[in-house]
């Protein structure tokens, strides 16, 4: 039973919405997102899948969406940004912009 870690695109190319934390360690703003992500997360459940991106480790990725400040958060589905806002986001607009989305799409 292989259970391989997926690639970055093979993840945000999936069924399951996937909201991406793109971030970086030194960064003030992208900490307070933390305790917002996990706030999300208990709200929406399985709906979405929520990663993050240290943009330090992964430049590529963060080059290939042009990820200019930090945090940026995109939603992506099916390979697709549906949705992208740089800055903290508080949990009520994120589960809002997460349900209106998904349920657009689905």
């Amino acid at each position: 039973m292989s259970n391989q870690p997926k690639t970055f695109n093979e993840l945000i190319s999936g069924d399951q919405p996937v909201l991406v934390d793109f971030f970086a360690t030194w960064c003030g703003p992208c900490k307070m997102m933390q305790p917002i992500l996990e706030e999300t997360s208990k709200k929406v459940g399985d709906k979405v899948k929520i990663i993050k991106v240290d943009i330090d480790k992964n430049p590529l990725a963060a080059s290939n969406f042009q990820v200019r400040g930090v945090p940026t958060l995109i939603l992506f589905q099916k390979g697709k940004t549906i949705w992208r806002q740089s800055g903290v986001v508080p949990t009520h607009q994120l589960v809002k912009v997460i349900e209106d989305n998904i349920a657009s799409k689905a």
